[in-house]
């Protein structure tokens, strides 16, 4: 592990592969799994569930972290609020309801308690948390279903149920208190059975965490504890690298991790026992490369489906967690290098994309990257495709997964990585080559994808130089002679800097630079080699997932057989 003072270099060579990208789960993996959820509904299945009814809790956990004030306030007006989709408590139709996935997800697994907590006392919080209680124990108490019952929800509504019981257990009716605590046991022992066959990484993460936290706080839960605490260690085994990235690659997955494994260990600390090493050890690790995906101002930058998460934010977790640590430079599994200058900061994706089973949504961004000159975003990626609010368009979300949408070279106005119509990603980049170094001169990273070899019959690379003091990152982007060609005629390409929210792009009279003015005042000069430059419209996805109307600066031309070589530099004028 490296750290923002130390010397890093990565040996000329390095390669990183990705094993069965274009499969996800297999036919006979989707019957089985299709089997297991009907089984859910048999009566078999429900007498499992039976159990002694827990009296109370052993304890209640403190949730470490807060809640959305807008949407805290907006439930207290009897709204249910989420990425904008706004509906009335009168509307919420449990029975058949008319929600998005990410809406059902947020409602189902009970984290809007969380947001409730930071804007009401409890006086004030129960009234409208025990209304939406009522109506969902009245469809789902004993109804096994999905979403409402898959493992992932199941896992986090352990979490924030304990986390937040004085909201819904400071009732005198005694019938009411009864279910909830009857349904929350239910829910434990449907966990019992199904935590372990949750999808890998963050479902299943999610799912031992609620095993777990039951085993601590309903009471004669030991036997449930320890089975919880083998089967996280072997969950965050699968689904965190070495370096403490997260296998599907998604900065905003791995923060959703972190959180959950920090409530975990908030239990643990309710009830003053130790936390497993493993828990401890994901955390230690998992800190300094979220860090490590940080622009300057502690903002998470846009990779894989994820928008950018504001820096309070960023802070409020890692002050949650404990971990002191310097952001990680470079995450040899995880894939993300971090050159840091100055005041400046560039983000590289310097690995294959996730394989399709290991996560939803990935994005072809491979040897993309962002840069930031203090609290300025210079470059960035559109992002936000998992993040962006309903309203935004279908087509529009699928559009900022393309290669097109991140600041990097495109041949053919095609994905580097194809991107199936069922979401998932193909073929394309299946082993990038990688070197780095660092010097009294700045920090260099060279990398190169195959993802145009088989179509076009090039290889991309790419090289980044950030200058000691911070104030100029030289580029080259390459196309070289990879096998047969398998056309003779040129093919065009387009390297596009999509520039952050507030940058005034400019072009200068000869047609091969342009001015940048930052928010801040701060101007940069962009000027390439090679190509023609053109500034053409962009967007990007804010932290509250709308889209923000951007501009971008484009270098296209066309590649001869031979290959092409385009070099192009960032200059701080001021």
């Amino acid at each position: 592990m490296s750290d923002e003072d130390g010397s890093d270099s990565i040996e000329e060579g390095k390669r990183l592969i990705r094993h069965g990208g274009s499969g996800g789960l297999s036919l006979a993996e989707r019957v089985s799994e299709r089997f297991r959820r009907l089984a859910w509904r048999t009566p078999l299945h429900a007498f499992r569930l039976r159990g002694r009814h827990p009296l109370k809790l052993v304890a209640v956990p403190e949730d470490p972290f807060v809640g959305d004030p807008r949407r805290g306030n907006a439930l207290l007006e009897s709204r249910m609020t989420f990425r904008g989709e706004s509906i009335a408590f009168d509307d919420l139709d449990f029975a058949q309801p008319n929600w998005s996935p990410a809406f059902a997800d947020h409602v189902h697994s009970f984290a809007w308690l969380r947001d409730l907590a930071a804007v009401a006392p409890r006086a004030v919080g129960v009234p409208p948390a025990e209304a939406l209680m009522r109506a969902w124990l009245s469809i789902h108490a004993e109804k096994v279903s999905e979403p409402a019952w898959n493992a992932e929800t199941w896992g986090r509504r352990i979490l924030h149920w304990t986390a937040h019981a004085p909201l819904i257990l400071s009732s005198a009716d005694l019938i009411y208190r009864s279910l909830v605590l009857n349904t929350l046991a239910r829910g434990a022992r449907h966990l019992d059975r199904v935590a372990d066959k949750a999808p890998v990484g963050l479902p299943r993460i999610a799912a031992w965490c609620g095993v777990i936290a039951a085993g601590l706080l309903i009471p004669g839960g030991d036997t449930r504890r320890q089975i919880g605490e083998d089967g996280i260690a072997r969950a965050i085994e699968q689904a965190v690298h070495e370096d403490g990235g997260v296998t599907a690659r998604a900065p905003y997955i791995q923060l959703d991790i972190i959180m959950l494994l920090t409530m975990l260990r908030a239990v643990y600390d309710t009830r003053r026992l130790a936390p497993p090493a493993a828990l401890s050890a994901a955390l230690g690790r998992m800190v300094p490369a979220l860090q490590g995906v940080c622009h300057a101002d502690r903002s998470l930058s846009s990779w894989q489906g994820g928008g950018p998460v504001r820096p309070d934010r960023i802070d409020e977790v890692i002050a949650a967690t404990g971990v002191r640590a310097r952001p990680l430079r470079q995450a040899r599994d995880w894939g993300y290098q971090r050159l840091a200058q100055g005041q400046a900061v560039v983000i590289m994706d310097a690995a294959p994309p996730p394989i399709a089973r290991l996560t939803a949504g990935g994005c072809a961004s491979t040897l993309a990257f962002e840069m930031s000159d203090g609290a300025d975003r210079l470059v960035v990626n559109c992002g936000g495709a998992r993040a962006a609010i309903a309203q935004i368009p279908q087509a529009l979300a699928d559009g900022l997964r393309t290669t097109a949408a991140h600041s990097t070279l495109v041949v053919g106005d095609s994905n580097s990585t194809a991107i199936h119509p069922d979401g998932t990603l193909g073929r394309g980049v299946a082993e990038v080559e990688q070197a780095r170094q660092e010097s009294s001169a700045g920090s260099r990273i060279e990398a190169s994808h195959d993802g145009y070899a088989r179509r076009f019959g090039f290889l991309h690379r790419r090289q980044l130089l950030l200058a000691a003091d911070g104030r100029e990152l030289r580029g080259d982007d390459m196309l070289l002679p990879a096998g047969r060609r398998r056309k003779n005629a040129a093919s065009n390409y387009a390297i596009r800097f999509h520039l952050g929210p507030g940058v005034e792009a400019a072009p200068t009279t000869d047609g091969m630079a342009a001015l940048l003015r930052l928010p801040s005042g701060k101007l940069w000069q962009f000027r390439c080699r090679g190509g023609r430059l053109t500034i053409e419209e962009s967007l990007w996805i804010d932290p509250d997932g709308r889209p923000v109307s951007t501009q971008q600066v484009v270098i296209s031309g066309a590649a001869a057989a031979g290959g092409e070589s385009i070099g192009w530099a960032l200059k701080r004028a001021t």
